[in-house]
């Protein structure tokens, strides 16, 4: 895995969602992540780096267990036949099963799209039914 690859996955994310500043950035600690690049592209963007501690492998469990689950439920112990067909199917698992769809104990058994709206809606009416705080 290359800083190249993880700044790129970074930028498509950016392009796609454009997600707000403050973002908060996970990972593990490996050398990818702690890439120029990459660390400049989240300073840009006002990005918030965090990772995980030297050996606490409980630190990445939510990426841990989408590794798994993307390995039971798509590849099933098999492999892909090219890097094209690799990229088409996990393409479709994520945005067509896995984020809208596929339920997650975590998030009260709804899914990380359902969760995300719920969320902003709640985050807009919290910001609709809190008053103006003066600055005098």
């Amino acid at each position: 895995m290359t800083a190249e690859l993880k700044v790129g996955a970074l930028r498509q994310a950016i392009g796609r969602g454009q997600p707000a500043h403050g973002l908060i950035v996970h990972s593990d600690r490996g050398e990818q992540y702690i890439d120029a690049e990459f660390r400049h592209l989240l300073a840009t963007y006002g990005y918030r780096q965090s990772m995980s501690r030297a050996g606490e492998t409980y630190d990445n469990a939510f990426a841990e267990s989408l590794f798994s689950r993307y390995k039971a439920e798509l590849l099933e112990d098999g492999v892909f036949p090219d890097v094209a067909e690799a990229h088409l199917e996990t393409f479709d698992y994520i945005e067509r099963y896995y984020n809208p769809i596929r339920r997650h104990s975590a998030l009260g058994y709804v899914s990380p799209e359902e969760y995300e709206r719920a969320y902003y809606q709640r985050a807009q009416a919290q910001d609709l039914t809190t008053p103006e705080r003066s600055t005098s």
